[in-house]
């Protein structure tokens, strides 16, 4: 029983050093797979876009947080344009002040195919100086393209997403109440003619300019569709062959949308938000060996109210002054020396040993970048 369980046991011992062996032979001969996208998410057919709508009209039943007339005379004018609409006449000299009525802004964005009949959504903002729009109704208006056509007509009651009461000078208020929404606020009365069904031929346009892109994109719809079917123009744009028949051309893209995109190694990027402060690398930033030295400057101002009495009997008067104190401190940093990184754990490691802070490493990687040190290129937002 004895000699059983050890030949178990070296039989066992042998089975996993083969599995180590194999996993080690798998770990260096079968290649990682390479990030990949579909063709939808890189790129769009050309022409086949939204549109921007906007319109100006009247916003109803507020609960006296409408305009003030006084200051927004185009409230008044937009108020009574609509009532001599409806076969009303304002009588000559006559004052309107509604407190109820806002002018607003109307916009809307019109999606590729729209039909006539169709609902799409609007975004009402006050345009005047209406504390709330929040219970309003828009009346009805025509919302226009570039071409100063009329695309969609916008009405309904307004969603705003917020609350607020004032009273005795004190107010308080959650959210912004001068914007709101409707959705399926707007009806589509024109469609806008598309170059899809134009021509024996489309163009793709992709999202980035990248020449490997283009050519990643040209070989993946000549391998599933035939050989000639596409060609990359430039880096941006890729012609492609299409089907005469409106049905069998639908049915090709919808094939072709799908496929899979081999990416290349995107350009090694670093964005900086100069407002907030953000640093944001892509895994393509490199550093090579340098030494940063880093101080931080403060300037304190401290004022001190002082009170100057005249003396007694002498007539005169007090004075009151103020006693200002302005320091100016300077904290040396050391030299940090960065080793080389290829990867961007390293990079981040050295950057962390600087132990600055976000917005010190806004200058801190553009000195780096200028002394020809850091691998990237810098976009300031």
């Amino acid at each position: 029983m004895a000699m059983t369980m050890r030949d178990l046991s070296e039989r066992a011992l042998r089975w996993l050093v083969t599995l180590a062996f194999v996993a080690a032979s798998a770990a260096v001969w079968w290649p990682t797979s390479a990030a990949a996208a579909r063709l939808k998410e890189v790129a769009t057919v050309q022409g086949v876009r939204s549109n921007a709508l906007t319109g100006m009209g009247l916003v109803i039943g507020l609960d006296g947080t409408g305009d003030q007339v006084t200051q927004t005379p185009y409230t008044t004018q937009g108020l009574t344009a609509m009532l001599q609409q409806m076969g009303i006449t304002v009588p000559a000299g006559a004052s309107l002040s509604p407190r109820n009525v806002a002018a607003v802004m109307v916009t809307a964005q019109l999606p590729p195919f729209a039909q006539p009949g169709q609902a799409i959504d609007v975004t009402v903002a006050s345009l005047g100086n209406a504390k709330s729009l929040r219970g309003g109704t828009l009346i009805t208006t025509p919302l226009k393209g570039a071409d100063g056509q009329i695309y969609a007509l916008a009405q309904g009651n307004l969603i705003v997403g917020g609350a607020g009461a004032a009273a005795g000078g004190s107010k308080v208020q959650i959210n912004h109440l001068s914007a709101g929404r409707i959705p399926e606020g707007a009806t589509v009365e024109r469609a806008v003619p598309t170059p899809l069904n134009q021509g024996d031929a489309i163009r793709l346009d992709l999202n980035a300019s990248d020449y490997s892109l283009a050519r990643a994109v040209a070989k993946a719809i000549n391998e599933a569709k035939g050989e000639g079917t596409a060609s990359a123009l430039d880096g941006r744009v890729v012609r492609v062959k299409v089907p005469a028949d409106s049905n069998d051309r639908v049915g090709f893209l919808a094939d072709i949308e799908n496929l899979s995109i081999e990416q290349a190694q995107r350009g090694a990027r670093i964005v900086l938000n100069a407002r907030t402060g953000s640093v944001v690398l892509n895994d393509a930033v490199t550093l090579g060996p340098c030494a940063v030295a880093h101080g931080s400057l403060s300037v304190t101002i401290s004022s001190t109210p002082a009170v100057s009495q005249p003396a007694p009997l002498s007539q005169g008067t007090t004075v009151a002054g103020e006693k200002t104190d302005i320091s100016i401190t300077q904290q040396g940093g050391p030299i940090v020396q960065l080793p080389a990184g290829a990867k961007l754990s390293e990079v981040v490691k050295a950057l962390n040993a600087l132990g600055a802070t976000p917005q010190d490493l806004l200058a801190i990687l553009q000195a780096i970048r200028s002394a020809g040190a850091l691998n990237a290129e810098i976009e300031v937002i």
